[in-house]
């Protein structure tokens, strides 16, 4: 057994070409990949792997043993499988990684975890570009339109970006009537995290008008903490519809200038095609296309 169970450390080196990167996405650290994969060339008697300072590449052995030793995960893959949907309980552990929207999503995910209790999520909060395959995760929840061939993809349901202020604010500073009355405004913006670029507003451009000048008082990396600042009246910021929806209900806040917005964004489901749907995987992205944004509620 201790053969079979060095075969999926053999695998993550060849694909990935890292060492770390393998120890990585198994869970151990890159010394014991080193250990593993020194065993299993001793056992075998050959070298799977040229390795130098900079780079690690298979030999024409290891191409061989490669192409075998996909084959037989792929069948204990299978078996095992196939023992966990006889069970007809999803279980098991669903690494994913979802973006920093945790109002949006952890009711969902808690609905989630009370209907299906046999299954472990391991939850990824990150706005970043995972590398889904490479890291080792089951799916994840991205805005933008897919466009990597590795995955497969599913529609998730749409979203708005929006301006809103308190009424509070707008009855001290006025109600912005076109996008120039902006610059006499508070506007806090957010910053993405991975470049330290400000998200642009999606303002339509009106002809013949000079682009609003917006004075920035607070620029934070998180829509949440925009969401709380401006509900304390200190400002217009701009957030996706589905975050200020009740509030906006409610009178909490107030929507300016939709005539001047344009924009419609998507958040999808991804996960890799070429890793089987298991039972636990299904449920998870079946339950949070249902959950997230039922029926009736997309603009």
């Amino acid at each position: 057994m201790d053969n079979l169970g060095s075969l999926p450390v053999f695998v993550q080196v060849a694909e990935t070409r890292s060492f770390t990167a393998a120890g990585r996405v198994l869970g151990v650290s890159s010394s014991a990949v080193g250990k593993s994969i020194a065993r299993m060339e001793e056992r075998l008697g050959v070298r799977l792997f040229h390795r130098s300072t900079r780079s690690i590449t298979l030999t024409s052995e290891g191409a061989l043993f490669l192409e075998r030793s996909r084959r037989i995960l792929a069948e204990v893959e299978a078996a095992e499988r196939e023992l966990t949907e006889a069970s007809a309980i999803p279980r098991g552990k669903l690494r994913i990684s979802v973006p920093q929207v945790r109002g949006l999503l952890m009711p969902v995910i808690s609905d989630f975890m009370r209907a299906y209790p046999e299954i472990e999520l391991d939850v990824d909060f990150s706005d970043r570009m995972v590398d889904v395959i490479e890291e080792g995760f089951d799916a994840v929840i991205r805005t933008g339109k897919p466009e990597d061939s590795r995955l497969m993809a599913r529609h998730l349901g749409h979203y708005q970006l929006v301006l809103v202020g308190t009424p509070g604010y707008f009855d001290q500073h006025g109600t912005p009537a076109q996008p120039q009355d902006l610059n006499h405004h508070a506007c806090l913006r957010h910053k993405f995290c991975a470049t330290g670029k400000l998200e642009p507003w999606p303002l339509r451009h009106v002809p013949g008008a000079q682009e609003p000048t917006l004075r920035t008082p607070l620029v934070t990396t998180t829509i949440e903490s925009l969401t709380h600042v401006v509900h304390e009246g200190l400002g217009i910021a701009c957030l996706p519809d589905y975050m200020v929806n009740e509030a906006v209900r409610n009178g909490q806040l107030r929507r300016v200038l939709d005539d001047y917005l344009e924009h419609c964004g998507s958040f999808w489901m991804l996960w890799p095609s070429s890793r089987h749907a298991s039972v636990k995987l299904r449920v998870f992205i079946d339950h949070m296309c249902a959950g997230l944004f039922p029926v009736g509620t997309n603009p």
